[in-house]
């Protein structure tokens, strides 16, 4: 079983915290950096190379959804994981089409976030229970 490297973005200490938590209890899961600043994400990926990137879309001044743009520009080919408190159908089809595999909103963390990350390497995707997206 190979290790699957992660990098966390999100400008909150304490979901970071969280998400490392629920990500420690597998085995085959490493977190290699979590940053509270989306303007870095493209820097720390080109740094580190992770299999999956597990992105907010509300971060201050740059948005994940722009995060994601720039990391598809930049010719990023780790899976990216949007963990947000949006529910909204419009966020879910921007933030797949910006390139995201997966969508989970965070009140599902514990339960959706490590199939969401491993439909995502498996090149499925994966949408939390009772959100809308629109292939289109």
């Amino acid at each position: 079983m190979s290790i699957v490297t992660v990098l966390l973005a999100d400008d909150n200490a304490a979901v970071l915290a969280q998400v490392s938590k629920v990500l420690s209890k597998q085995k085959n899961y490493r977190v290699v950096s979590a940053i509270i600043d989306g303007s870095t994400v493209v820097r720390e990926y080109a740094r580190l190379r992770p299999d999956a990137i597990v992105l907010d879309i509300s971060m201050g001044e740059v948005s994940g959804i722009d995060v994601a743009r720039k990391l598809r520009d930049s010719g990023c080919n780790a899976k990216i994981i949007f963990l947000t408190v949006h529910e909204d159908r419009d966020y879910v089809n921007a933030a797949i089409g910006a390139g995201g595999s997966a969508y989970v909103v965070k009140s599902r963390l514990n339960s959706d976030l490590v199939s969401a990350i491993d439909a995502a390497l498996a090149d499925k995707l994966f949408v939390s229970a009772n959100l809308i997206y629109e292939r289109g």
